[in-house]
């Protein structure tokens, strides 16, 4: 809430300023002082990613909500950074070099983040179906007494749960396995069938993943050409085009660290940040905890870092052991282990039930806001090319 009205404060002064008359000509404090400003919001927002303040409820790390919080952050920065870059501004400011260049070579990043958006939509799609192999098995091992038949029907559920987690994570096969399309658009009816239930069927708006698309090879695109402001360059408009280029990149590794994600593989764990601002200082803490635990995962197999998923694994495999070793009547000791390891599966499924849906239609409004702001700088910059006189 503080971080809301903090935006909309912000939003609302510089909305004001702009339309005021100007009465200094060459009077910059103002637009510096936006900057400023621009620079310790994002500050802010990614510390307390990093570090949540004490009296305020923290989620657990790479976990959906945690995920949740992160694209708020994302478009609180981008509504800010529009609102620096484009508002009541004259459109030739940015037409002009260094961001005759820099400004185009950002928006190419924007497409190359729709990409990623769809590929992580896909995989969101994957988790829910994980999600119900595991709803499966823990039906069936809440039942008491516990026999063989519910201990089969929990380990064909689970042993499909965890070669699906493995699957995506070494090749990728993300329609393969959950068999269903997905789109930024509306839902439209669809047939009885159980996997398309679970799943879930959209009508195809945006376009589908390529079978030679590469998540790893993505990331590494958009990174290129990012060069920190220098000099002066710190004081314009330069700086906040960075920082916006440097936020959507380092949010979209995230995303394809967490979720699967169609070809992972040589995906990097750091990228160059500038140590020297501190509105990167929180980026450069939370890129090493993560890249830390990628590190970990590739040594797993693991289907990506998202919190849920990574337990939901762990209890899964443990769960396989109890079935294999499976004799009926099941010890007093045992049966008390294996119901609490059920519970706390149940206990993901139900985050699962409750975030992976809001979780998509965040990723939906990331990518709709993405497509509005980047026609919306098109527009400014086709302004700008109208209003610059010809060369001599």
């Amino acid at each position: 809430m503080v971080a809301t009205d903090n935006q909309n404060s912000f939003l609302n002064r510089i909305s004001i300023r702009r339309n005021q008359v100007v009465t200094m000509e060459g009077n910059h404090d103002p637009e510096i002082e936006d900057l400023e400003h621009f620079q310790k919001h994002v500050a802010d927002r990614f510390h307390d990613l990093l570090s949540p303040p004490d009296d305020y409820p923290s989620e657990p790390f790479l976990s959906i909500a945690w995920i949740r919080n992160l694209l708020d952050v994302f478009l609180c920065c981008e509504a800010e950074f529009k609102a620096v870059v484009l508002m009541g501004r004259d459109p030739t400011q940015i037409t002009k070099p260094p961001l005759d260049r820099l400004v185009p070579e950002f928006l190419d990043r924007v497409v190359k983040a729709l990409d990623i958006c769809n590929a992580v939509s896909n995989g969101v799609e994957s988790v829910r179906h994980f999600q119900k192999l595991a709803e499966i098995a823990v039906l069936a091992l809440e039942q008491r007494p516990i026999g063989d038949g519910q201990v089969r029907r929990a380990k064909k559920a689970l042993s499909s749960l965890v070669t699906a987690m493995a699957i995506e994570d070494k090749e990728g096969q993300t329609n393969k396995m959950t068999e269903r399309t997905w789109s930024f658009g509306r839902r439209t009816g669809v047939s009885g069938s159980n996997k398309d239930r679970a799943a879930g069927h959209f009508r195809v708006l945006s376009w589908g993943m390529s079978k030679g698309w590469s998540a790893a090879k993505q990331i590494q695109a958009m990174s290129t050409n990012m060069v920190a402001p220098r000099g002066n360059e710190t004081s314009s408009l330069v700086q906040p085009v960075y920082i916006m280029s440097t936020i959507m990149l380092f949010v979209m590794w995230i995303l394809v660290t967490v979720v699967p994600c169609q070809e992972r593989t040589g995906l990097m764990t750091h990228f160059p940040l500038p140590r020297n601002l501190v509105w990167a200082q929180s980026l450069i803490g939370l890129q090493d905890k993560i890249a830390e635990e990628w590190k970990k995962k590739e040594k797993k197999c693991a289907a990506g870092l998202m919190e849920e998923m990574q337990k939901m694994e762990k209890l899964g495999q443990s769960l396989i052991e109890f079935a294999d070793s499976f004799q009926f009547p099941v010890k007093a000791g045992k049966l008390e282990e294996v119901a609490a390891q059920v519970a706390e599966l149940a206990e993901i499924c139900r985050r699962m039930e409750e975030g992976l849906v809001p979780l998509q239609q965040q990723i939906r409004e990331l990518f709709h806001r993405a497509v509005r702001s980047r026609m919306e700088v098109l527009e400014v910059l086709d302004q700008g090319g109208k209003a610059t006189p010809p060369m001599m």
